[in-house]
């Protein structure tokens, strides 16, 4: 049979902890901690305080700091559960004194302290610069979207939210219609009361959106259209994602291509690009501004997807004499090595049902000719006609032979086209786009040198939000209000950029 120790739960066992002891040398909380109170300036957060001569005591903004960046750096955002960690887990009793601050406390202190962080992200940037982990011959940047603390099912134009509103002062008026009608039957209690609960919460829901509207203009987009409000936080935005859409922000990093520091970050409350280039650069240079010469900004490469390639952006870069590399949307299929790729809607379609292609059409450019895949003569419609800036050479099948075709099917795009198929061969582009801004882009970008240097830019920012996202798993702001989450997301960046000066391998005094 067999045997087991004997143990009993009815004893105790006294552990005693020194704190000092708990942050080992060499460790992520030791250079946490050492670059908080030897390096950084945290006089920023003083003028907050008013209570030299009266008040209680507040936390010392060193000791929050540290348990938050350290939090984060687990994955954790929610105050609650650094709270939690503070009076269960040993680090974080150690790093905060075992003074055990409130969640309030903590979820205040973030919210609060935005141009605080600013700074001193800041300070970490110039920090990096002076320990030689900035290079400055090239920054890529790029943005992904997170989820706000808002959501979706909340937002609307001002005439959307006026019908939802009607919508459920509706629903209101006929529950009370039918406790009016069912006052002299038997009813259950539980019932009425619940149903008494449903019309309170529906009404508050109701006075929360006429609060709204009556308060809030209508939200305008980069292109002046009207778009989606939000009542939980208007200053986030409808975006489409991988995941589907959410309701978010958009964080913008520029990063450095030597040790992929952030040198800038900031959060915008849009989903699209266009138009974030010119204050993330600003932003590089007050970032810089005390280490970096403008001069010697210029000569830093700039790299950028087609989010932020418009006439508008490449204008600016032009005027400021910044030598960047931005790709349109078209930057990958003049690429030949990129010649045989097909997207994953290219690859899913069925062959059965897919409309002939230009391909398919025999054309021949110097005799000025094309047959349809039937095998039937198209006649010349034009040898160069222009078409915006670009110019082509058309043809157009036969009434008579599309008319009766078998294969009309597979060559029109709708059954109901009463004209034949026109096929345009591009022949070339107007001389005033060969000179326009975004041709000379093009073949900056297109050439072997540009190639090579925008290939650079997918290893350089991706990892950065790759590292924050998935490794270390914060995938949401947590905050309210575009000045709120811009803290928020400088507060990542700066977490990332602490963990590069500690794997840089400085030495610690």
């Amino acid at each position: 049979m067999a045997r087991y120790k004997d143990y009993n739960f009815d004893q105790m066992k006294m552990i005693p902890v020194s704190f000092d002891r708990q942050i080992l040398p060499g460790s992520f909380e030791y250079s946490l901690s050492y670059l908080i109170d030897h390096e950084l300036d945290l006089s920023v957060f003083d003028a907050h305080y008013q209570n030299d001569d009266n008040g209680r005591p507040a936390y010392d903004p060193r000791l929050l700091l540290k348990i938050i960046i350290l939090a984060y750096s687990k994955g954790i955002t929610s105050s609650r559960q650094i709270e939690k960690l503070c009076r269960e887990n040993i680090t974080f009793m150690a790093l905060s004194a075992d003074t055990q601050p409130h969640f309030s406390t903590l979820a205040d202190f973030i919210s609060r302290s935005p141009e605080s962080i600013a700074d001193l992200f800041g300070q970490i940037v110039l920090m990096c610069d002076q320990l030689g982990l900035i290079g400055k011959e090239m920054f890529a940047i790029d943005g992904c979207k997170l989820p706000s603390n808002a959501s979706k099912e909340w937002s609307g134009t001002h005439d959307e939210l006026k019908k939802k509103r009607q919508k459920i002062d509706r629903a209101v008026r006929r529950m009370l219609q039918r406790h009016r009608e069912q006052d002299n039957a038997e009813q259950s209690p539980d019932i009425q009361a619940r149903e008494q609960e449903q019309i309170k919460k529906l009404r508050a829901v109701s006075r929360k959106i006429k609060r709204f509207l009556d308060t809030e203009t209508e939200r305008k987009g980069v292109s002046g259209k009207t778009v989606k409000s939000n009542i939980t936080d208007n200053e986030s935005a409808k975006m489409k994602t991988s995941h589907g859409v959410i309701q978010g922000y958009t964080g913008v990093a520029a990063v450095d291509s030597q040790y992929q520091i952030v040198v800038h970050a900031e959060a915008f409350g849009q989903g699209q690009e266009h138009g974030l280039l010119k204050p993330v650069m600003e932003g590089v240079r007050e970032s810089l501004a005390e280490t970096t010469s403008e001069k010697q900004l210029k000569k830093t490469k700039i790299t950028a997807d087609s989010g932020y390639h418009n006439r508008e952006m490449l204008e600016y870069l032009e005027t400021e004499g910044i030598d960047a590399y931005l790709a349109d949307t078209g930057f990958r299929s003049r690429d030949p090595r990129f010649k045989d790729h097909k997207t994953p809607k290219e690859r899913n379609k069925r062959q059965d049902k897919e409309r002939f292609s230009q391909n398919e059409f025999i054309i021949d450019r110097k005799r000025e000719t094309c047959h349809c895949p039937a095998g039937k003569a198209m006649w010349l419609k034009a040898r160069r006609a222009r078409i915006g800036h670009h110019l082509f050479m058309q043809f157009q099948g036969y009434e008579k032979d599309c008319n009766d075709c078998g294969l009309r099917k597979r060559c029109l795009r709708s059954q109901n086209q009463k004209t034949p198929r026109q096929i345009n061969v591009a022949l070339d582009i107007t001389q005033e786009q060969k000179d326009g801004i975004i041709e000379r882009m093009k073949r900056k970008i297109d050439s072997p040198e540009g190639r090579h240097i925008y290939s650079q830019r997918l290893g350089t920012v991706e990892p950065v939000f790759g590292h924050i996202t998935d490794a270390i798993g914060i995938k949401r702001f947590s905050l309210r209000g575009k000045r709120k989450v811009d803290g928020q997301w400088k507060l990542m960046m700066m977490l990332h950029n602490i963990l590069k000066i500690h794997r840089s391998g400085w030495e610690w005094a």
